[in-house]
């Protein structure tokens, strides 16, 4: 790796050459004046960074001792509760407050809807992410288990009635005519401000004329209608012409709805980004989106063509005044957490920079050029959602972080948001705390079930077994953990503010299923919740129509508060006397699940993969997954549930079914062909046996170790 020395840094010329090159011109930024800057904070916070660290060390190491000090004995709760709160994991609430966050986007503030997550790393899935922001829900529905029967590549009429209908009901329940049904209509225009929806019998009106916002075309024959609910859009395409307009008595060809309202943008999870090399194309791709040019070559159907971001969308209003909505979702930047460092930059000491601060610095570089053009915020603010925070000491030194930034950058202070990921067991337990710490940047909090579950059981590691990865979801520490956020976020405020965020869909193929069962999200009162795929925004937007979220929240400001006692509840198997073949099916699940994401992070750098699980349904995999099934089966096995030799045979007859789950990819390397010189399925046993070590159970130390010991083989 070339290297450029610079102000006692040892930087990588290829990342010194995309900042001074690429991110820095046009900004009003002297690239020497960065660097040294720059460098004084590093090398300020990195010691800090280390120390808090090893903080989560020291705590974890005394709440070890104290479960091993205790084994055989009753579980004391209060005894428990005590403990933690005699080492500072557990701290004292202090008095309520309200956030005091300004400049926030709407996106943010007063919309609801669905979030999408997205690997930086791939510039065509990130455009796509960002131009999910509307889509077509004929599109959705017809091409996904929504609607039943056979889904054929060729066009299906009967099908195709079926959307339609779907459509007419969703149209009937949220936008209800005075008179008759939306099924009824053969002609829509505009008179008087008002939609008029005839037929060959009669005409009618919307109930609501407030939800006519406005139109294309010529009033008498509109090309298409805008209509809002919930504070969504949804454009109903009207063309006599089209395939589709032509089975429609009214000509609509398209129901065209606001999806995607906000994207977060990953640097994390979803990404394998070890070395300088990675993060370049990481931050360039970054850059493209901040900067609105951004583009990316697409093969599909034997045709090529440039996918580039989406312009805004322009109407009529009502009032003959134009209207211009915004074309794409909000993107937010999640940075990786604190733990991680990257060879990217060596220090003066000769250590590698904290891969946070990096990303910080950088991130926000490359987002002033959209602090001036204002394609993304058009209130002048950087979203930066910040994972793996343990309690409010770390949440404070990102604020530290953020700050610095902005004074090296020239930002406004408080510029920079922040969106807090609940996923650690000692910031869910300390959230209002950890929330008053960026009372000035907080506009996102959300829930993490598989990272949250991770931690959960490798914090309580020494306490016992733990119950079936499938029970955690009806366990109560969970459900208390899922209400106790809304609370805080609640009592601190967040309504008409921040969002309160809710997790990920994990089975893109199984819309239907979605349908039926993510409707619990906002009706928990929730901002918005993850999904994954542009389609799966589409459809799950519905339900934010069904749900009127800030009416939710208000109810709930009511309840009484879930209790911190309940979220402390360790969910450890009491008589884990369960038969041989339930524990071996329960390996093999967790096994297939590490083995299919291993295989592509490790050989092929894809950081997020949708892999079959044992019965072939495919699940989105990331670190968080990873995270869940390694801890789950190194706990098993620390405890003596299973045994090393058992899980080695499971996990080579598992990466043989994976291996032929993959059959079809050309750059797929099979991993039972020579297990000893698999580095892939060397690192997906090393997650399970060295698991007990590892930090907070995350398994970025060895997946980025083994990554690069892959990259430098080739």
């Amino acid at each position: 790796m070339s290297i450029i020395e610079k102000n006692g840094l040892k930087i990588s010329s290829s990342l010194y050459k995309f900042i001074n090159n690429e991110a820095i011109p046009e900004t009003n930024i002297d690239p020497d004046d960065f660097w040294s800057k720059f460098s004084n904070v590093v090398h300020e916070l990195s010691p800090i960074n280390k120390v808090l660290i090893k903080k989560r060390e020291a705590i974890q190491g005394k709440i070890d001792d104290w479960h091993l000090s205790n084994k055989g004995k009753e579980f004391d709760k209060s005894a428990y509760i005590k403990f933690l709160k005699s080492i500072n994991y557990l701290i004292d609430e202090g008095e309520d407050f309200s956030i005091e966050t300004s400049d926030i986007d709407e996106e943010i503030s007063s919309i609801a809807g669905p979030q999408l997550v997205v690997p930086v790393d791939n510039a065509r899935y990130s455009l796509n992410a960002a131009n999910a922001r509307w889509g077509s829900l004929y599109n959705a529905l017809y091409g996904t288990d929504v609607i039943p029967g056979e889904i054929g590549k060729t066009h299906n009429i009967d099908r195709a009635k079926k959307v339609i209908n779907y459509v007419r009901k969703f149209l009937d329940e949220n936008f209800p005519l005075v008179n008759g049904s939306w099924d009824e209509v053969s002609k829509i225009l505009i008179e008087d401000d008002e939609l008029i929806f005839s037929n060959e019998k009669s005409s009618d009106k919307l109930k609501n004329n407030d939800q006519f916002i406005g139109y294309n075309g010529e009033k008498i024959s509109p090309s298409s209608i805008l209509i809002k609910n919930n504070n969504l859009h949804i454009d109903i395409i009207i063309d006599p012409n089209h395939m589709v307009g032509k089975l429609d008595k009214a000509s609509i060809a398209d129901i065209i709805v606001e999806s995607a309202v906000s994207t977060i943008v990953d640097n994390e999870d979803s990404v394998a980004a070890v070395d300088s090399e990675d993060k370049v194309k990481c931050y360039r791709n970054w850059l493209g989106l901040m900067k609105g040019d951004l583009t990316a070559r697409v093969e599909k159907d034997g045709k090529t063509f440039t996918r580039k971001l989406n312009p805004n969308r322009n109407y009529i209003s009502k009032k003959d005044k134009k209207i211009s909505l915004h074309g794409r979702a909000l993107l937010l930047n999640r940075n990786v957490g604190h733990l991680m460092t990257n060879p990217a930059i060596k220090l003066k000491d000769g250590s590698e920079i904290p891969e946070g601060i990096l990303d910080a610095f950088v991130s926000n570089l490359c987002s002033l050029h959209d602090l001036k053009s204002k394609n993304n915020s058009r209130t002048g603010s950087v979203y930066i959602v910040k994972p793996k925070m343990h309690g409010p000491e770390e949440v404070a030194f990102t604020n530290t972080l953020f700050e610095k930034v902005e004074m090296t950058l020239g930002m406004k202070k408080y510029s920079i948001k922040v969106g807090i990921m609940d996923e650690e067991r000692r910031t869910t337990v300390n959230l209002k705390e950890c929330i008053r710490k960026v009372k000035n940047r907080i506009v996102f909090i959300n829930t993490g079930f598989l990272d949250r579950t991770g931690d959960e059981m490798h914090t309580s590691f020494e306490s016992g077994p733990m119950i079936f990865k499938g029970e955690m979801k009806k366990s109560k520490w969970l459900n208390t953990y899922e209400d106790w956020n809304v609370d805080i976020g609640l009592r601190c405020g967040f309504s008409g503010k921040a969002q309160i965020g809710k997790g990920m869909w994990a089975m893109p193929d199984r819309m239907s299923d979605m349908m039926d069962q993510k409707i619990s999200h906002p009706k928990s009162g929730a901002n918005c919740a993850w999904v994954p795929s542009p389609t799966a925004a589409t459809l799950h937007s519905l339900h934010y129509h069904k749900v009127n979220v800030f009416n939710q929240q208000s109810k709930l400001k009511s309840r009484a508060t879930a209790k911190v006692d309940d979220i402390l509840e360790i969910p450890k198997a009491d008589r884990p006397n369960w038969a041989t073949e339930d524990i071996n099916r329960e390996l093999e699940n967790n096994a297939q699940g590490i083995l299919g994401y291993v295989v592509r992070w490790i050989d092929q750098g894809v950081g997020c993969s949708k892999v079959p699980d044992i019965n072939n349904v495919g699940l989105m995999e990331d670190r968080a997954t990873l995270r869940i099934s390694s801890q789950h089966i190194a706990n098993w096995l620390h405890h003596g549930i299973c045994n090393k030799d058992q899980i080695t045979k499971v996990m080579k007859k598992m990466a043989k079914i994976v291996d032929e789950q993959n059959k079809n990819d050309p750059n797929y390397k099979k991993m039972s062909e020579n297990f000893e010189n698999s580095i892939a399925f060397k690192t997906a046993c090393d997650l399970i046996f060295k698991g007990r070590v590892q930090p907070s159970g995350y398994t970025e130390p060895l997946l980025h170790k083994k990554r690069l010991e892959k990259k430098v083989s080739h």
